[in-house]
């Protein structure tokens, strides 16, 4: 599934081969090890013009705008675009599978936390706190991947994700969302 055609020597189809080669050379099933090749197939990626047509490019003032770019055929990874006004946001969440991100334009601001399951103060304490501009590329891998995302740019962000799933079928690759007090590591310890 692609949101419209491309032609084999399109920046999106060599992406898509990449990352398929990427997998493939890996010998392996391990979520960390394929979050790392992926991650290492999307850098160069991020560099050059084109990988997406306007369209894609549009943001919606409402909310960030995901777009499906490819669905690998058997749905072991998925492609997708976000794009992000600023100050945009995502839920808490975490997801079903590896997650490659690259920032192909403006910067993403990434919360990471740590679930407290107190059951008189359960919550989320944050852990790490990273801004990824423009070319760079990181990954995740569940459990262990409760994060929000935000535009943290004075202009539009737009990011490339890899999921280690079918998001055509899945309608997301998130697993659930979190909606719980944010602590400070202090009031939990």
């Amino acid at each position: 599934m692609s949101e419209h055609p491309r032609t084999p020597s399109s920046p999106l189809a060599r992406l898509v081969a990449d990352i398929r080669a990427a997998l493939r050379a890996g010998g392996t099933d391990d979520p960390e090890h394929s979050g790392r090749r992926v991650a290492a197939a999307v850098a160069p990626h991020l560099r050059g013009e084109g990988l997406l047509t306007p369209e894609q490019l549009e943001p919606d003032p409402r909310s960030y705008r995901q777009r499906i770019l490819h669905v690998e055929p058997g749905g072991t990874f998925s492609v997708v675009a976000l794009v992000w006004l600023p100050g945009q946001r995502t839920a808490i969440h975490d997801h079903v599978s590896w997650c490659v991100t690259g920032t192909y334009v403006g910067a993403e601001e990434e919360v990471r936390y740590r679930l407290v399951e107190d059951e008189e103060k359960p919550g989320l304490v944050p852990v790490a706190v990273t801004t990824n501009k423009a070319e760079a590329v990181d990954y995740i891998v569940p459990p262990g991947d409760i994060h929000e995302v935000r535009n943290s740019a004075e202009c539009t962000t737009v990011s490339i994700h890899v999921y280690g799933a079918d998001v055509g079928s899945l309608g997301s690759s998130i697993r659930r969302t979190y909606d719980l007090p944010v602590r400070s590591a202090e009031e939990v310890t």
